[in-house]
């Protein structure tokens, strides 16, 4: 069996977003580029594999020097061992981060295992857990960060070209009129609203009765329900999602922060979430993304993957959600030259299906020119302490 000889961390950094009418850029990524941390692989017969974690875009030099500490229990190491070197990979961690960065760092060194075990092999990545009953799965579009209608309608005709039927938005309780218009846009398309209240970054987050009370007054200007509300409480609420499903008849979604299996599957356990978003550059990678749809399938639970990472990341969770039956999964709208810079296929929407290719592995590759073309920036980090005082007033939205 071909041995691991060597590991490092790559971090590489890409243009980010459409500058002009994207607030996400103008609170948190100023300099318009965005980072993604990567671990490659490399065996004994030259395979490499690729994996990624989420803490890199935020952390980038935390990241590295987070997988340099994996590295000693990975060297030397028959790859197809997975289970053993999993084991001592949490060993490494485990008592001084079972939660939190090391485990996004954990994600990629695992992902990257699966990506060479795949390949050794010559199969995609899903076939090892089984196979998949389709290589394709319905996506939403995941945007919404325009600050004003006329970015919005850029959004709305993106969709329109790959006919996906599904956009999930961002808005928070102050922004009703915002909202409104995304949901009165999408009716006139046929294009359904999900709204993310983006609390997973919020202490003190909104409160159960603020988010009925948001719910209400969109209503009260656009007809139709809204398809999920994702992360509409704060991380440390986890009691407060159970009584929001209790009171309002919209989908409960989150989860897309949590950083261990065992954690997300006591939320779905509790009654928390109507639909599960696990990511498995953030969770310890695709084979506790399944654990999580396993505990899922047994509850009642839909469970749709969070995909906002870069190309890796994206092609971890899609083979995951495959893998576990999924039915739906995110899809980021927000242009990313570095997304489709790496994949061995180009990326295959039609009717708002995403069809993954037969290519052996995750179907992701890094060369010396790709690393050449997006270098790491240092200024490339995103700052989630942004003001945002300047995101337009929710009057700009207002009919």
């Amino acid at each position: 069996m071909p041995k691991i000889t060597k590991v490092r961390p790559v971090i590489l950094s890409s243009p980010y977003a459409d500058p002009e009418h994207d607030t996400e850029v103008h609170c948190h990524l100023k300099q318009g580029y965005r980072s993604c941390g990567m671990v490659e692989i490399t065996l004994d017969d030259g395979t490499t594999g690729l994996g990624e974690g989420y803490v890199a875009v935020f952390a980038p030099h935390i990241f590295k020097e987070l997988v340099s500490l994996y590295i000693p229990a990975l060297l030397g190491r028959e790859i197809m061992d997975f289970n053993n070197i999993y084991r001592d990979l949490w060993k490494t961690s485990g008592y001084w981060s079972y939660q939190g960065a090391a485990r996004h760092a954990l994600s990629a060194v695992e992902i990257a295992m699966h990506d060479c075990r795949a390949k050794h092999l010559g199969i995609p990545v899903y076939e090892l857990f089984g196979g998949a009953f389709s290589n394709s799965i319905k996506v939403y579009g995941s945007g919404g960060d325009s600050g004003t209608p006329a970015g919005g309608l850029i959004e709305f005709d993106y969709l329109e070209e790959l006919k996906i039927t599904a956009f999930k938005i961002r808005a928070q309780t102050n922004q009703v009129n915002k909202a409104a218009w995304y949901m009165k846009e999408g009716k006139k398309r046929g294009i359904e609203i999900a709204i993310d209240m983006v609390q997973s970054m919020s202490i003190p987050s909104n409160s159960v009765s603020e988010v009925v009370q948001f719910l209400n007054e969109v209503r009260s200007q656009a007809d139709g329900k809204i398809l999920f509300l994702e992360e509409a409480l704060g991380p440390t609420d986890g009691d407060g999602f159970k009584m929001l499903r209790m009171k309002v008849d919209t989908k409960v979604a989150g989860g897309e922060i949590i950083t261990t299996a065992s954690e997300l599957s006591n939320q779905i356990q509790k009654g928390a979430y109507d639909i599960a978003q696990p990511d498995g550059t953030v969770i310890g990678g695709i084979s506790e993304v399944l654990e999580v749809f396993s505990t899922a399938n047994r509850f009642g639970c839909q469970v749709i993957v969070h995909c906002w990472g870069g190309p890796v990341g994206m092609m971890a969770n899609f083979h995951a959600a495959l893998a576990g039956g999924g039915t739906m999964a995110e899809w980021p709208m927000k242009p990313f030259p570095l997304r489709e810079a790496m994949v061995v296929e180009p990326w295959d929407i039609k009717n708002g299906i995403l069809t993954i290719g037969k290519t052996p592995g995750l179907g992701v590759t890094l060369t010396e020119e790709i690393e050449k073309e997006f270098p790491f920036r240092e200024d490339a980090v995103y700052n989630c302490a942004a003001d945002m005082s300047i995101v337009p007033p929710d009057s700009v939205w207002a009919e």
